[in-house]
């Protein structure tokens, strides 16, 4: 079975099919992306990206909402990949690292949780407000333990 993201024309995901693998190959039984996105054009209109279940491609398995930033190549064989909309945080800060296809804080990563926060069950969250209100240049502040 093959997967296919239908995208609007603001390159938002708006729903992710299933489709037989029938209907994705050619002649040879060769599973191309062309194929199965004119299928379903033809049944739904609109248009359509595989997306791959097990995100062995374009990063990552496409779900409603996620973008499709087509200037991201992830392979020699497919481009683009499916990204969690910033939209949809209170991250504005944030970046995208094209190497990974992540929202990248402008800190990096949440510092490493010691064995005794770990024991407590301790976790970093991002607070945007945190980081907007840090007056250091530069900031460090928007991590915080809870």
């Amino acid at each position: 079975m093959a997967h296919f993201a239908e995208i609007n024309n603001s390159n938002v995901v708006t729903r992710v099919i299933v489709v037989s693998n029938a209907d994705t190959s050619d002649a040879s039984g060769t599973e191309k992306e062309y194929i199965g996105a004119a299928f379903c054009e033809r049944l739904f209109g609109g248009t359509w990206k595989q997306t791959s279940y097990n995100s062995n491609f374009r990063k990552r398995y496409a779900g409603i909402g996620y973008e499709f930033w087509a200037n991201l190549n992830t392979s020699a064989a497919i481009s683009g990949a499916f990204v969690p909309s910033l939209q949809n945080t209170a991250h504005t800060s944030w970046t995208m690292n094209t190497s990974t296809c992540q929202w990248q804080s402008p800190l990096g990563d949440a510092p490493a949780l010691t064995d005794a926060q770990v024991t407590a069950a301790n976790t970093y969250i991002w607070l945007e407000h945190v980081y907007a209100g840090d007056s250091a240049d530069p900031k460090t502040k928007g991590w915080v333990l809870i």
